[in-house]
């Protein structure tokens, strides 16, 4: 465990394939709210638009049909509880100032905002925000992914709670 940091603010699952990635996706849905941010970083391929995918559809219906937004930039999509789940994949900007163009700051106050590449936000990423990252998981196969969750400061007590739902042990 790293030093600072409280055992329940970080947690790792493995998803043996996209079919789990999505089941872990729905159960963070559920725990998500109107202004939530959520990180979701890692190598391509990782696995980021697959998590996405499941969350959206955890909110807005399996039917729903959740593209990457590699080069629309953003998607929105109208949750079945009325919130809106907005998509970044910010991996085509190279400045950082350019999200305003795409609506980030009311992406941020009005729904749930998901955004793959979040590095590429700078210091524009707000700080209470759930980071979520995907690796290739340690001696698994081609399709096994490690997610490890972070907890901002509204996300601590979530996170826990989560972490109990999703049978995860260790701190990531």
């Amino acid at each position: 465990m790293r030093q600072g940091r409280d055992r329940k603010a970080r947690f790792a699952v493995i998803a043996r394939d996209e079919e789990a990635t999505a089941l872990v996706a729905a159960a963070v849905a559920r725990a998500a709210r109107t202004g939530d941010v959520l990180a979701l970083a890692g190598d391509l391929g990782s696995g980021k638009t697959a998590f996405a995918r499941g969350f959206v559809q955890a909110l807005a219906g399996p039917a729903e049909e959740v593209p990457s937004p590699t080069f629309t930039l953003v998607q929105s999509y109208a949750a079945g509880d009325g919130r809106t789940i907005h998509h970044f994949d910010l991996y085509r900007i190279d400045d950082p100032e350019d999200v305003w163009e795409l609506g980030i700051e009311e992406a941020f106050a009005d729904g749930v905002t998901l955004i793959e590449w979040p590095e590429r936000l700078g210091r524009l990423l707000p700080a209470d925000r759930l980071d979520v990252r995907f690796d290739m998981a340690p001696g698994g196969g081609a399709s096994e992914r490690r997610i490890t969750f972070i907890a901002g400061p509204s996300w601590k007590d979530r996170l826990a709670r989560l972490r109990t739902a999703l049978g995860a042990d260790g701190d990531g």
